[in-house]
């Protein structure tokens, strides 16, 4: 089962609460990452299926954008990211998001 990774990198608080929430609701994935940016630009990572991710990316991205006030400056999908880079960026599983696998 190929993994992928998605993130979306938004401008302001409600714009990511709401891209996270729309993102879990919509598919199987699991939240593995949120931090802040720069400013006041924030991002949320999310791992799973290839297909789940994507579906799960594109229901954030319009959450994010509906949150009033919210703008989604930037959005990106890694299929099936190579071992090191899962190893060295902060978007591996850990034992917090282990149990929402």
């Amino acid at each position: 089962m190929p993994m992928a990774v998605g993130v979306i990198e938004t401008l302001g608080f409600p714009a990511v609460l709401a891209a996270a929430d729309a993102m879990v609701k919509a598919g199987r994935v699991t939240l593995v990452y949120f931090g802040q940016a720069e400013s006041a630009r924030l991002l949320v990572a999310i791992r799973g299926n290839v297909s789940e991710v994507q579906v799960a990316v594109e229901a954030g991205i319009a959450a994010g954008e509906s949150a009033y006030g919210g703008e989604v400056i930037t959005h990106y999908i890694v299929p099936n990211p190579p071992e090191n880079v899962v190893a060295i960026l902060p978007i591996d599983y850990t034992e917090a998001s282990a149990p929402f696998r």
